[in-house]
């Protein structure tokens, strides 16, 4: 992690920026906010953000924001795009769908000021593994890369121990059709050549990965065989995502630790389903966030990021009732269930600019998923 701003005198303070964008190039509100000294671009540590695309394996409004977000910074901190990637994760989340509004949320390590609240505050790591061969996703292999990954970004933040982890947020790579026959093709055939197959693969070890990491599971390949199957195995902290545009597994974790200050806090809890607004309210509550039912505008202004994991229940119903969202040929079920928690969730917090992501395997519960805020202190 850059330091350059922080003497070993100086206590960090973690800064969170949520921010518009136009189109899935648009980074004219982070360049104001370089251009005015609000942030410095060498304290920037990760971006976590959701773009309009379809989520899929063909969404390359990802790869868009990437390219234009590490010229950008590329340019501010005279080193070329490439270098920038291989150390600043850039976790993006197609699909925008109903209420859903495109956004992304810049995390800033920076000096805390005297007058800074004092910890335990809300510290932030980051790591990128080795890049992630194709034969290997979806492997105890995968699930042993993130959790070291995992690992080596506590040790970044500053957090020592598990309990102290609130989120830990991934980005897995997947494999493609030209991924999955050049593997082939050098005798290392993949676990699953389908696209779609192999993200839930990635997604489901990089939880596995990450409850590696915080003890809630034993480093045993023969969990490998759970992958996809027993969902009686969740990681409560861990959301992944996975894509066409990463080649690594890239790790953000988010906790907190009495060595930082200032005045933000998180709250995560599980969903039990799609429709679980009693998670929503307590992760809130926790946050001294006063939902009745919806947040007052001065309660909203102390949010400054959303975070939320969701899966369409494979079982077909949800509290009893059948539903066809794996059953529509028109729409991918990631839409429709994206779709449905963020009018759950916007409806709590009276904002579009909910960081909704589908895919919630190993996740939180079966069926359901988690959500994070992150919120200032009142």
């Amino acid at each position: 992690m850059d330091t350059q701003h922080i003497s070993s005198s100086t206590s960090p303070q973690l800064a969170v920026h949520r921010l518009d964008m136009a189109h899935p190039g648009d980074l004219s509100a982070l360049q104001a906010l370089l251009d005015h000294g609000v942030l410095a671009a060498d304290e920037i540590v990760a971006i976590i953000g959701k773009t309009e695309g379809n989520g899929g394996v063909n969404d390359f409004t990802r790869g868009y924001f990437t390219q234009t977000l590490f010229n950008l910074l590329g340019d501010r901190l005279g080193r070329s795009p490439q270098q920038l990637q291989a150390e600043i994760p850039c976790i993006l989340s197609g699909g925008t769908e109903g209420v859903l509004s495109p956004h992304y949320l810049v995390f800033a390590r920076q000096a805390a000021p005297a007058d800074a609240p004092a910890g335990p505050a809300l510290a932030i790591g980051r790591a990128l593994s080795a890049d992630t061969p194709a034969q290997d996703i979806g492997r105890w292999s995968h699930v042993q890369a993130v959790a070291q990954a995992v690992r080596a970004a506590m040790a970044d933040a500053g957090i020592d121990r598990a309990q102290d982890v609130a989120f830990v947020q991934v980005k897995c790579p997947c494999v493609t059709s030209a991924r999955a026959q050049s593997a082939a093709a050098a005798g290392q055939p993949v676990r699953s050549a389908d696209p779609n197959r192999s993200m839930a693969y990635a997604r489901a070890a990089g939880a596995f990965g990450v409850a590696l990491a915080l003890g809630q599971i034993a480093d045993d390949d023969r969990l490998e065989a759970a992958l996809l199957e027993d969902f009686s195995l969740f990681c409560p902290q861990a959301s992944i995502s996975s894509g066409v545009e990463v080649s690594a597994n890239e790790v953000v974790v988010l906790g907190h630790s009495a060595t930082w200050r200032g005045p933000l806090r998180m709250a995560c809890e599980p969903m039990e389903d799609a429709v679980d607004l009693g998670a929503v309210v307590r992760a809130c509550t926790r946050l001294g966030l006063q939902a009745h039912p919806q947040l007052p505008a001065s309660d909203l202004s102390r949010v400054a990021g959303v975070l939320v994991k969701c899966e369409p229940d494979r079982r077909g119903r949800v509290r009893g009732k059948r539903h066809t969202m794996l059953d529509d040929t028109d729409i991918n079920a990631q839409r429709h269930v994206r779709a449905a928690l963020g009018g759950v969730v916007a409806g709590v917090l009276g904002t579009g600019q909910i960081f909704v992501s589908g895919g919630a395997e190993h996740q939180g519960p079966d069926g359901g998923g988690l959500i994070a805020i992150i919120a200032s202190i009142a």
